[in-house]
């Protein structure tokens, strides 16, 4: 997923814990296998390669995240696609030329673990919300392992909080940032600070310049959180308030504003 995942463990004995860390190491391990467009073999690799009418079976992990991606994605009126890695990679490479217009298509199958190809095309990248997947599967072997209290990241841009523990978390911003606090829930950040322009629109076109250069995001899940972080930095704010209500999900959103980050839902 090529980002640093750190555990912060409370309330447990020392080799307890340890334990518990090493467990959710391996599991991160074993999702991405599964969930890596760059693994050999992966779930996601393979389904890139089906040809038209071709179906593959998935495991209950990658199968999940799709739906993830899927339901929440459709509630960001479409903004939130994971089928653009063909123009992600185009993007982020910084090849010349238009971005590559989206074509083909897959079909999830709800109550199957499946994909089918109906066309040729599309290929799968599901970069932040893999992160943030990955982090809820760690929440729940942690829960299974008794521990209630904890703090999951992967990388500065992905945290997820267990328990009733408030985590003190900044908000960097140029001018003022802003200190939150996560209470068993999850934050995603997107923005152009670190990796520049590299959030694609799903029609093709030019990425729209959004009123704010940062945006984090705070929902129940962290799955949730990625898909959010990642479409509001393809709306207004008109468009952000009216979208946002259709998700019982969210707790709250900031933005960094004119170099300051405050809270905008």
């Amino acid at each position: 997923m090529n980002t640093t995942f750190t555990v912060r463990i409370r309330g447990q004995e020392e080799t307890v814990a340890r334990g518990m860390a090493h467990e959710c190491f391996a599991r991160i391990d074993a999702l991405e296998n599964l969930l890596s467009r760059f693994r050999e073999g992966s779930d996601v690799a393979r389904i890139n390669q089906l040809a038209a009418g071709e179906t593959l079976y998935l495991s209950e992990e990658c199968h999940h995240c799709l739906l993830i991606a899927l339901e929440t994605g459709a509630k960001t009126g479409g903004l939130f696609d994971v089928t653009l890695g063909t123009a992600i990679e185009h993007r982020k490479s910084g090849a010349q030329g238009n971005t590559p217009s989206p074509e083909g298509s897959l079909a999830v199958h709800p109550d199957v673990l499946a994909v089918t190809c109906i066309e040729p095309g599309r290929r799968i990248d599901l970069g932040g919300i893999g992160k943030g997947f990955a982090l809820d599967e760690l929440k729940r072997l942690l829960l299974d392992w008794g521990c209630d209290d904890a703090l999951l990241t992967a990388g500065a841009s992905s945290m997820l909080a267990i328990g009733p523990s408030r985590w003190p978390v900044d908000l960097p911003a140029d001018v003022s940032p802003l200190r939150i606090a996560l209470e068993n829930e999850a934050l995603s950040a997107s923005g152009t600070h670190i990796q520049g322009s590299h959030i694609v629109h799903p029609d093709g076109g030019e990425t729209p310049e959004p009123p704010w250069s940062r945006v984090w995001v705070v929902a129940e899940t962290a799955a949730v959180a990625e898909v959010w972080s990642t479409a509001f930095m393809l709306m207004d704010e008109g468009s952000a308030a009216g979208l946002a209500d259709g998700d019982p999900m969210l707790r709250a959103v900031y933005a960094e504003k004119s170099g300051a980050a405050e809270r905008i839902l």
